[in-house]
């Protein structure tokens, strides 16, 4: 199975990510588009030289950092787990952020199914080179919409990350989504506050990956500037991927399945339903718009110094990581 190509939602590792892109995924490693100046230790060496490696700080241990570099003396005296950090040596924080609402949950193949794959593929290229990984959904029902999980950091955390996108999977396969994103009945200030805990829970110097539609009804501009504001200032590299239907793109593709004349079209996620008579005509109009949106979605992203990348669900996960992605300058 091609890994995107399916609307199956995958109910084990195997299924979400498989052997054959995880072994090509191995030979990947995570590129910032500025220098950073880390100072964590993993395994991404620094860029400045005729230094030898010198201790700097303490932090609190996060499951999967190497053992060696646990202080024992203060283990011994505090009873707590910290490790040395050293000025010559960088960690690199990855932070994933899938949009889980309704609206992703559509199309053919499934912007959802496919949003959780990338997501488990760029983790894996996290883990398995010691960087710093953490992942958040947002959009989804239950609370306020935004769950995450704890950084984390080695090839022991693979399944830690699966076991979190599989149950996020089955929520969304059991109806689990919310009636707009957040939970919120303004999805633009739904976004805009799923962004700034994101922003917020952010720790160091990184890259920072939303996946989405971005199709927010009142537009993106609001989260964007908030993911805009560390962007512009160095502290992280920030990737919008958007994830659209082949539907989304071109209506057009999808007349021979029904989308033609006299309809009434249900919106996923406020529930509101409108009367539509679908044309060539009226299929025009809308590329015309879909077009304008795009433009000014490429638009804030630039101005606010965020890589914007459109992707369709049914280009293989495979081929988007290893291509575009690579080209783009998120992966080496």
């Amino acid at each position: 199975m091609i890994a995107g190509l399916s609307n199956q939602p995958p109910r084990t590792l195997d299924e979400l990510l498989g052997p054959t892109l995880a072994a090509r995924l191995e030979r990947l490693d995570l590129l910032s588009r500025k220098i950073l100046a880390g100072k964590l230790p993993g395994e991404r060496r620094s860029k400045r030289r005729g230094r030898s490696v010198e201790f700097d700080d303490f932090r609190q241990y996060v499951p999967g950092d190497d053992l060696r570099h646990i202080d024992w003396n203060i283990v011994a005296r505090l009873d707590r787990l910290v490790v040395k950090l050293f000025r010559e040596e960088e960690d690199l924080a990855l932070n994933l952020v899938v949009d889980a609402s309704a609206s992703m949950a559509v199309g053919d193949p499934d912007k959802l199914v496919y949003a959780h794959r990338l997501a488990m593929a760029l983790a894996y290229v996290g883990l398995v080179n010691q960087n710093r990984v953490t992942l958040a959904t947002f959009g989804a029902q239950g609370g306020e919409g935004f769950r995450q999980l704890a950084p984390m950091r080695g090839r022991g955390s693979v399944r830690r990350v699966s076991g979190f996108l599989l149950e996020s999977l089955g929520e969304s396969s059991r109806g689990g989504r919310s009636a707009g994103r957040d939970g919120a009945g303004d999805p633009a200030a739904g976004f805009a506050r799923a962004m700034r805990l994101v922003a917020r829970a952010r720790a160091g110097r990184g890259i920072t990956v939303v996946i989405s539609d971005f199709l927010i009804p009142g537009g993106p501009a609001a989260g964007l500037a908030v993911l805009g504001a560390s962007a512009v200032g160095g502290t992280f590299d920030t990737y919008c991927v958007q994830t659209l239907s082949p539907g989304e793109f071109d209506p057009a593709r999808e007349t021979a399945r029904g989308l033609i004349g006299d309809l009434r079209l249900t919106d996923v996620e406020s529930g509101k339903g409108a009367e539509v008579t679908v044309t060539p005509a009226s299929i025009a109009v809308y590329r015309r718009n879909f077009a304008v949106y795009q433009d000014e979605l490429r638009a804030e992203c630039l101005k606010r110094g965020i890589a914007h990348f459109l992707v369709l669900t049914e280009t293989p996960v495979d081929e988007l990581v290893m291509g575009s992605l690579r080209r783009g300058g998120l992966l080496r």
